[in-house]
């Protein structure tokens, strides 16, 4: 599968990048929301996943963004900061899932795995 990671943090992006593609998945990384929207333009991603607060363009702006494009890739949205009314309104842009920093590994693929699972499950593949 096609994952888009957009995280400021570069020891983050690494992070996903190591453990999503020992997964198997195809990795593309970007270093805040405007980037990453400029990559899924030209480009088909099966999952986003992406930090909240990001300098140029945050998490919630490029989910915006993408659904406004009429994008319904699933996101996963990521944060280290647990604010209720941020949950909230990813949650009302469809976000899949909303995971909070520090990352633990087991849980990342967990949830990847299920959002993808349930992604195949709606498409019939």
């Amino acid at each position: 599968m096609k994952i888009l990671v957009a995280d400021d943090e570069e020891g983050a992006r690494e992070l996903f990048f190591t453990i999503l593609s020992d997964e198997g998945h195809s990795i593309t990384l970007a270093n805040d929301g405007a980037e990453a929207l400029t990559l899924f333009s030209g480009n088909s991603f099966d999952l986003v996943i992406t930090d909240i607060k990001m300098p140029v363009m945050d998490g919630l702006q490029l989910v915006q963004e993408l659904r406004k494009a009429g994008s319904k890739t699933d996101v996963i949205m990521v944060t280290a900061y647990g604010e209720v009314e941020t949950y909230l309104k990813a949650m009302s842009l469809g976000v899949a899932e909303y995971i909070n920093k520090p990352i633990r590994i087991k849980e990342l693929k967990r949830i990847v795995h299920k959002v993808l699972t349930e992604k195949q499950a709606r498409s019939g593949s």
